[in-house]
């Protein structure tokens, strides 16, 4: 039973976790802070909306992530609920609607570069959500959705430079290259050939497998 509590982010260690914990409280509470000074346009509207918690997982436990970083936390929460109202507007029946607003969200949010998985509940609560935030239409994309999300943001910026790690994230150099080594073309073809998508950059795979090579070509010997 002890590998079953293993973490299943691969080097996302015990204090890394409570870092993580620790941030995501402190970021989410002063996002309600700062976002509670700006006055909402129609009094049913939220303060923060929950896809901001989920946001808050990637940004502060996975800031290496691409679905993490700034332009995809930012881009993906606002483009996904204006897909949302669009969906709500344009399509009366609210099953169909919800269904249609998740699945444009996703494309959407593919096509911008700006994949981030709560964009989907955004695009949701764009459906579903109370009259509040049906009267509210598109300037529901602006507050409160995009006014916490760049909250989010910047406070994950400082917060990430105040415990040294990186964010926005970038990858770090890889290894010093061997002709036997692994290339970023070897990469994108094992990529290719496996036809599935993985939640980490092909740089920051690039450096894993380079210094992985360089331990192992130490360890030989």
């Amino acid at each position: 039973m002890t590998g079953f509590f293993r973490p299943i982010v691969a080097g996302a260690e015990w204090p890394a976790r409570l870092i993580a914990c620790v941030g995501a409280a402190i970021g989410i509470a002063l996002t309600i802070v700062a976002c509670a000074q700006v006055p909402p346009s129609i009094a049913d509207l939220p303060i923060i909306v929950a896809p901001l918690g989920a946001s808050a997982v990637l940004v502060f436990a996975v800031p290496a992530s691409p679905l993490a970083q700034p332009w995809p936390v930012v881009g993906g929460n606002v483009v996904s609920t204006l897909v949302g109202v669009s969906a709500f507007h344009l399509i009366p029946d609210t099953t169909l609607a919800a269904g249609a607003a998740v699945g444009a969200a996703i494309l959407a949010m593919s096509l911008l570069r700006c994949l981030h998985p709560p964009g989907g509940a955004a695009a949701l609560t764009a459906v579903i959500g109370s009259q509040g935030i049906h009267a509210a239409g598109y300037a529901f994309a602006v507050a409160p959705v995009g006014i916490n999300s760049i909250a989010l943001v910047a406070l994950g910026v400082a917060w990430h430079r105040m415990t040294r790690r990186s964010y926005p994230h970038r990858a770090p150099p890889p290894a010093a290259p061997t002709q036997a080594g692994i290339h970023l073309v070897d990469i994108d073809a094992a990529l290719a050939e496996m036809h599935e998508g993985f939640d980490i950059s092909r740089e920051d795979l690039d450096a894993l497998l380079s210094r992985a090579q360089v331990h192992a070509q130490a360890r030989r010997q």
